[in-house]
């Protein structure tokens, strides 16, 4: 390889590796934003939920500025192969970052309201918690994976949204109960539940970014397979 061609091949590493950085980047800020929602719900504060709101458009510019560096890269270096995957799976990537980030706005936003018709988050509801700190920690696990290209952790990633699917509907069913049984409460309830539904598909992107992971890989495109199709198409 000559000289010209080194250099060029560096730039390009180097312009790959800050595309990684800055996924991560913006994955660390919707960690905050997850936990953050969550803290301003159990704790009733306003001012939290509102700082959460407020803070959601840096998460959107970053998703953009990422989304124009990707545009910019396979423009001029015309990537292949496993190159291409790594960008493709950075703009799907950061897709659901951004839609998590949205997610955690809409709990800031029914901690706000709640906080506006009560300011004790009730012990019946403490399983919002437990399911807010699992898609958390899925969120985590994914950006992990994809900070390793470790295809084991993703495959975890994925087989974890079965819980997450089943502490939430467990939730909505012990919700509905509290619902029928205090009409006051309906409003109330739904609040919660609706707070539920946005963690679900908080874990539902997580899972996501797990597929990406063995996209950029494996090179094989496993969305909308079942779990045990997956883990033969993967570990077979």
């Amino acid at each position: 390889m000559n000289t010209t061609k080194q250099h060029i091949s560096h730039q390009f590493d180097e312009e790959m590796e800050h595309l990684r950085h800055q996924v991560l980047k913006m994955g660390g800020m919707v960690e905050q934003q997850i936990k953050g929602s969550l803290d301003a719900l159990q704790d009733m504060n306003a001012e939290g939920a509102d700082q959460i709101v407020l803070r959601d458009h840096q998460v959107n510019a970053l998703e953009v500025a990422i989304d124009e560096e990707c545009m910019r890269i396979l423009a001029k270096r015309q990537p292949t192969a496993s190159d291409l995957r790594m960008v493709v799976a950075v703009i799907k990537t950061i897709t659901d970052l951004e839609r998590i980030g949205d997610e955690a706005e809409k709990i800031a936003k029914m901690a706000l309201h709640l906080t506006d018709m009560d300011n004790i988050f009730h012990k019946r509801y403490n399983g919002i918690r437990h399911l807010g700190d699992y898609v958390t920690q899925m969120v985590h696990d994914a950006l992990d994976a994809y900070a390793r290209q470790d295809v084991n952790a993703a495959l975890k990633v994925v087989r974890d949204d079965e819980e997450a699917d089943s502490q939430y509907q467990d939730l909505v069913r012990m919700f509905m109960t509290y619902m029928m049984e205090d009409s006051r409460k309906i409003t109330e309830v739904l609040d919660v539940i609706w707070t539920a539904r946005s963690l679900e598909r908080i874990g539902d992107h997580a899972k996501n970014i797990g597929e990406y992971v063995i996209y950029l890989v494996k090179g094989k495109d496993i969305r909308h397979l079942d779990l045990q199709s997956i883990e033969e198409k993967i570990l077979t």
